[in-house]
């Protein structure tokens, strides 16, 4: 075992504690050793230190994020495979490289279930995560309670007015599921609130066309007049890549016989 700094290095330690530098504590015993023995510059233990700092706390708040966007999977691009979506590849990879967030401009992937659209957005939202972008992620349901939960103390605009300081706002799975007054009204105020300011990524079994038949005309008639006017629009194609897994014996590890 290596001999451990001496007197001066726990001074270090309670001074980082003190200034509340976690990361350079946990670093500076072996970044001290490393520097004796290799004769370090006093700058170069500096930086060190100073560098383990940094992408300490760049993690620890890339986790925060990732925490408090309430994902539902954890799916990533590390289990998206790019042949097996409809989504032509350049298509894919334009939208992988996020400048759309960066221009406050909004997405929908409409398509049947099945065809990759919550995986998709939720890897994009994870994306933008590790780029130290903030993101939420709603279904619709979830807007509606919202707006039930502040109409008690009449917080609503105020409540959806806060999302404009997420970067991107997703909301999953729209028309899988009537959509009750509540969700609609959610769903409307997250749109004129966020328009221009933020980016809204929606999915949906329905084109936003066909969003009259999930909701008063009058508010799906705004609401699509809105989140259309700087918009990317996707459309899947073909089977369930859940039900073509299932079919084929991929969507379980094999029983031992």
């Amino acid at each position: 075992m290596s001999e451990r700094p001496a007197v001066p290095v726990d001074e270090v330690i309670t001074l980082c504690r003190r200034l509340r530098l976690k990361y350079v504590r946990e670093q500076v015993e072996e970044v001290v050793l490393t520097a004796r023995a290799q004769r370090w510059d006093p700058t170069d233990v500096l930086r060190s230190l100073l560098v383990a700092e940094a992408e300490g706390r760049d993690r620890s708040t890339i986790e925060v994020r990732r925490r408090r966007a309430h994902f539902p999977a954890g799916k990533t691009f590390d289990t998206w495979v790019e042949s097996r979506s409809s989504i032509p590849s350049p298509a894919q990879r334009s939208l992988r490289s996020l400048e759309w967030i960066s221009r406050r401009e909004n997405l929908v992937v409409a398509g049947p279930s099945g065809t990759g659209k919550s995986h998709l957005l939720e890897a994009l939202g994870h994306a933008a995560i590790d780029v130290q972008m903030t993101v939420a992620w709603f279904s619709v349901e979830d807007l509606g309670a919202l707006v039930r939960r502040h109409r008690v103390d009449d917080t609503v605009s105020k409540a959806f007015a806060s999302l404009a300081s997420v970067a991107l706002v997703v909301v999953d799975d729209i028309g899988l599921l009537p959509i009750s007054s509540d969700a609609a009204e959610g769903l409307y105020r997250l749109v004129d609130a966020t328009y221009e300011r933020r980016s809204v990524a929606l999915s949906s079994n329905l084109h936003p066309s066909g969003f009259d038949q999930l909701m008063d005309k009058t508010i799906a008639s705004a609401l699509v007049d809105r989140l259309l006017h700087h918009a990317h629009v996707i459309v899947t194609e073909g089977e369930s890549v859940r039900l073509i897994d299932a079919t084929s014996g991929k969507g379980v590890v094999p029983l031992a016989s």
